[in-house]
């Protein structure tokens, strides 16, 4: 019987070293190239050195479109939140006519590829309302990250009680001074999961900003990708990597303080 256990544990082994290989191996091979003392772009990199890493910290035009990223990923998440937690009360809470099509009209946007939405929002909002780059960006991030504010607000839901909601009804508490005072309490560590996925989602989001953006106003990710047609350097690399460890970080730091994976 140890023979065929030990080929079981060896397959399992190289499977998993497998798949860590085909998760992690873009990563390795971009923070290396990131890494090059050379000119150009290559793997394996030229030599080792922090020269375009720090030499992305210089670039006036990612840092201009850095700060447009984490306004529009703080402001459209914030929206989203104000949308997406009344929404999950209610579809949690009340028994809504066809609240199970809501639902999946609700997380619709993780289900259709990001090209479509970006071009139904171009033709069907942002043209027909004349809308600016600007609130044309934040209606697109707004409607993007909705779905995570609805689903894990829902899931943090589900987790609370309701006879505490009717205990404090019952001692005379309105149904808005119950929501605001025994229900948002109860339900910030869903909030904040929430409001993190949403964030990383806005930040990171690259097929629906390449059809809003426009002139002097872009998105980190889409300046790097315009920076790649015109040049070959590893400074692209590094800042792959740098925002890749920055989305590594917020999601280790909320899965450890707030137990993430409880509400995804």
């Amino acid at each position: 019987m140890a023979r065929p256990f030990n080929a079981i544990r060896l397959s399992g082994a190289l499977a998993l070293g497998a798949v860590l290989l085909f998760l992690l191996g873009p990563f390795v091979v971009i923070a290396l190239a990131g890494l090059s003392a050379g000119d150009t772009l290559a793997f394996p990199p030229q030599g080792l050195s922090l020269r375009w890493v720090i030499a992305v910290f210089g670039m006036d035009n990612f840092r201009a479109s850095f700060w447009l990223s984490l306004q529009l990923a703080i402001g459209a998440t914030a929206l989203a939140l104000l949308l997406g937690v009344p929404a999950a009360y209610g579809l949690a809470r009340y028994r809504v006519p066809g609240r199970e099509a809501l639902r999946t009209l609700l997380i619709a946007p993780l289900i259709v590829p990001g090209i479509i939405v970006g071009l139904a929002l171009l033709r069907h909002a942002v043209i027909p309302l004349d809308l600016g780059v600007s609130w044309a960006l934040i209606l697109a991030h707004t409607v993007l990250v909705v779905p995570y504010a609805v689903r894990v607000v829902t899931a943090s839901l589900d987790n609370l009680r309701t006879d505490v909601e009717e205990a404090a009804v019952m001692l005379g508490a309105t149904r808005l001074q119950t929501f605001f005072r025994i229900v948002l309490p109860n339900i910030r560590s869903g909030i904040i999961a929430a409001f993190i996925l949403g964030f990383v989602t806005s930040f990171n989001q690259v097929p629906v900003s390449l059809f809003l953006t426009g002139p002097g106003i872009t998105t980190l990710p889409i300046d790097m990708l315009t920076s790649m047609e015109f040049v070959y350097d590893p400074s692209i690399a590094a800042l792959s990597a740098l925002m890749a460890l920055l989305s590594i970080a917020i999601v280790a730091v909320a899965e450890r303080a707030l137990g993430l994976s409880r509400y995804v």
